[in-house]
């Protein structure tokens, strides 16, 4: 299954902090490995199909409340959160900005 959706370089660098945290230990216990495999599929730069694009963008529409809890938003206490790992592991705002312009 060939994507035809490359990532573009923020989304691929947030990924890359994301599974860097993830190694360090600071992805929480409820931490999925869908959300390990699209860190690292976004950081390696692989092109996304359709469908996975819009799993990313599913993600994004049930988890921007995540962006108001603590430890969320650098330089608050607990940060990086749990949720900023996983906001991150899918590429962040860059990555629910870029999966917002693609043509599904």
């Amino acid at each position: 299954m060939s994507g035809k959706h490359q990532p573009p370089k923020g989304v691929q660098e947030t990924a890359q902090r994301a599974v860097r945290w993830i190694e360090d230990g600071k992805a929480g216990k409820n931490f999925t490995d869908t959300g390990r495999h699209r860190a690292h599929q976004l950081a390696n730069g692989e092109k996304l199909t359709d469908e996975q694009a819009t799993k990313m963008r599913a993600y994004f529409a049930r988890h921007s409340v995540d962006k108001d809890a603590d430890g969320f938003t650098r330089g608050t206490e607990g940060f990086p959160s749990p949720g900023r790992v996983a906001w991150d592991a899918w590429g962040g705002d860059e990555g629910e900005r870029w999966v917002g312009t693609l043509d599904l």
